[in-house]
């Protein structure tokens, strides 16, 4: 219903046997290339804001590039990058692109390692320089570093204060520039430490280039990097002289697969993405465990290599409810189930009366839970028709079976996403006139003022969308009720690994909760919070305590729903609107390998987590309060 801004997509190729294999089996040297537009393509879901690919090629002589790199920016940029490289190929002479040894030289993305990113903002910084892969050059080739990644980090400070007392000056504060220069400076540094025993075992010129390229060792420049970062990630990066590596936070928040065959190695961040585009098995596809990472040297040789010890497992769930493809066969089933466990305060909004209701929902990402909401119902049903059936005994005539049997769960779809519409229009009713218009209606779906219209999404989080766009459509089908069913729990707590959900008054779920407590009278509720969040402010994070869950405790998931609800009903909305929200216990019912609920629960897997959810609160007091008293 509202789209969130969330975790990037990243992909890598690594191709195992020289350029040569490729042309002799498929007929083109550029298998690799293919398969990173088809990887990068198929997460086209994960990032719409820009997109960035890399190459390095391991073929070079000395004066010929053997980094290459393109960005775009926009929802077009997949398109646009991949176009721009095949020109760049297809404006050299046919004789010579047919021709291998040319071709392994001199052909820019003519390499044996591709890496893919897909972004969208966490930050709000946009602009083709905030765009992966970034880049860090060096005249020696091992000591170039290319990097992507699906990430946010919640402790940037401290990571660049410790780059900063190491004696470097970054020239940016974000993340992944600061991740860029941290990386970079251990790689420069394991380099230096093979010069020297290159140099201790008497080599020289050439020789020792290749001692250092042969030996390094990136596993110890993520150790030796690594132990600060507070967040959930999954980092990609290669080298100029052939290392390529994907490591994952130690809680396994971000997700990350890969695949390995005698031709190739491949990373992904979605399991069904490297299913489709290598046609593979789901169990040849695996997953990369917390604090592991994917190392694959120069000569193709693969290991996998335990970084950081893992902790306690928090995958991020919300890839299950939204933000995955659901083509994925776990996901599709846990979606299903998400709906299904939903029937009874679904029944209990419409006062068991299934005969005058619709059934329907939001396109497009809340159609496997629908689908397993009309399981349910359909189950639920069926039972009724059997007890009715055993109630009536021998003396039951064909007319009463056949009323019996005919009785249905009624499903239709109601919404359509008309348009992608851009509201240009920024004051006023024009603006709620205009967002009225993002979604169309199918006229006759629902008797007017007899029935119940339930209705399904993935997820209500601000319910700007719900009030000024969708309510305001469902309203003109004339519904006596309609039912807003979220087959997630109420998001009350901002993410801060990935997803753009970062300010508390964002969330329908606080301000309804805010309103409450000012309702009751319990104001001081809301100040002692502050003020607890107020006296940690300066406390290591380790050391901080997430007190904004004090606001929730005086109220039942019912009551905020309910006060939603209120929120949320437009004047012009003739309907009584209900909402009704999925409960943890049947978030983890449905999605059992994936913990991680923090925007539902306020438990934040990483210490960096409760320190942000901290300093959240105190600044929306301090904005709300202070321009209140002014």
């Amino acid at each position: 219903m509202e789209q969130l801004k969330h975790e990037c997509g990243v992909a890598m190729v690594r191709l195992l046997k020289p350029l040569e294999y490729y042309k002799e089996k498929y007929g083109t040297w550029s298998k690799g290339l293919d398969e990173l537009y088809l990887l990068m393509e198929k997460q086209h879901n994960r990032g719409q804001e820009g997109a960035g690919m890399a190459c390095v090629k391991m073929t070079a002589s000395p004066g010929e590039e053997y980094m290459f790199r393109e960005r775009g920016l926009g929802t077009g940029a997949i398109q646009e990058i991949f176009s721009t490289v095949h020109h760049s190929i297809n404006s050299i002479p046919k004789d010579l692109r047919s021709n291998l040894d040319y071709v392994k030289e001199h052909v820019p993305f003519a390499g044996e390692i591709y890496m893919g990113h897909l972004r969208y903002s966490t930050t709000g910084r946009s602009g083709i320089s905030n765009v992966h892969p970034f880049l860090r050059r060096n005249n020696w080739r091992a000591k170039n570093l290319c990097l992507c990644g699906n990430f946010n980090m919640t402790n940037v400070d401290e990571i660049f204060h410790s780059i900063v007392d190491s004696g470097q000056h970054p020239r940016q504060y974000a993340d992944t520039f600061i991740l860029l220069e941290q990386l970079g400076h251990r790689l420069d540094m394991e380099s230096d430490r093979l010069y020297k025993e290159a140099k201790d075992k008497g080599l020289q010129g050439q020789a020792i280039t290749r001692y250092i390229e042969e030996y390094i060792d990136i596993a110890n420049v993520l150790k030796s990097s690594c132990e600060i970062w507070d967040g959930g990630y999954v980092i990609c990066g290669m080298t100029g002289s052939g290392e390529m590596f994907t490591m994952r936070d130690p809680w396994g928040i971000r997700p990350c697969f890969w695949y390995k065959d005698e031709e190739q190695v491949v990373i992904a961040s979605e399991r069904p993405v490297i299913q489709t585009t290598l046609f593979v098995e789901a169990d040849r596809v695996n997953e990369l465990r917390p604090g592991e990472a994917l190392i694959v040297d120069l000569h193709g040789e693969m290991r996998l290599e335990q970084i950081l010890e893992p902790r306690d497992y928090r995958a991020c769930s919300f890839e299950r409810i939204y933000f995955s493809r659901g083509s994925d066969v776990d996901i599709y089933r846990e979606r299903k189930a998400l709906g299904r466990q939903l029937l009874q305060p679904i029944l209990k909004a419409i006062g068991g009366d299934l005969r005058h209701t619709v059934f329907s929902f939001i396109p497009n990402t809340a159609e496997a839970a629908f689908y397993g909401m009309i399981e349910g119902f359909n189950e639920y049903l069926n039972r009724q028709k059997v007890q009715r059936i055993l109630r009536l005994g021998g003396q039951a005539d064909e007319k009463e079976l056949q009323e019996i049997l005919s009785e249905k769960v009624r499903s239709e779809k109601v919404a359509w996403k008309d348009i992608k519409m851009r509201t240009f229009i920024t004051e006023g009713n024009s603006r709620n006139d205009l967002a009225a218009h993002v979604y169309d209606v199918t006229y006759g779906s629902v008797v007017p003022n007899v029935d119940n219209l339930v209705i399904i999404d993935d997820s209500i989080v601000r319910g700007t969308t719900l009030r000024e766009s969708i309510l305001r459509i469902l309203d003109r089908l004339h519904p006596k009720k309609i039912v807003v069913v979220s087959s997630s729990p109420q998001i009350r707590y901002p993410d801060y690994y990935g997803i753009d959900m970062s300010r508390l008054e964002e969330f329908i779920a606080f301000r309804a909760v805010i309103e409450l407590l000012r309702d009751a009278g319990r104001t001081d509720i809301i100040d002692e919070t502050y003020r607890l969040s107020k006296a940690q402010q300066q406390l290591p994070k380790e050391s901080v305590v997430n007190y904004v869950k004090n606001i929730y405790r005086p109220f039942t998931a019912e009551q905020i729903s309910a006060k939603m609800a209120e929120l949320l009903h437009a004047r012009e909305v003739k309907a009584e609107i209900a909402i009704v929200y999925q409960t943890l216990e049947g978030l983890h019912q449905a999605c059992p390998n994936h913990s991680g609920d923090w925007y539902f629960s306020g438990d934040y897997p990483t210490p960096g987590g409760n320190k942000r959810v901290n300093n959240a609160f105190i600044d929306y007091y301090e904005n709300e309060y202070t321009k209140t008293e002014s």
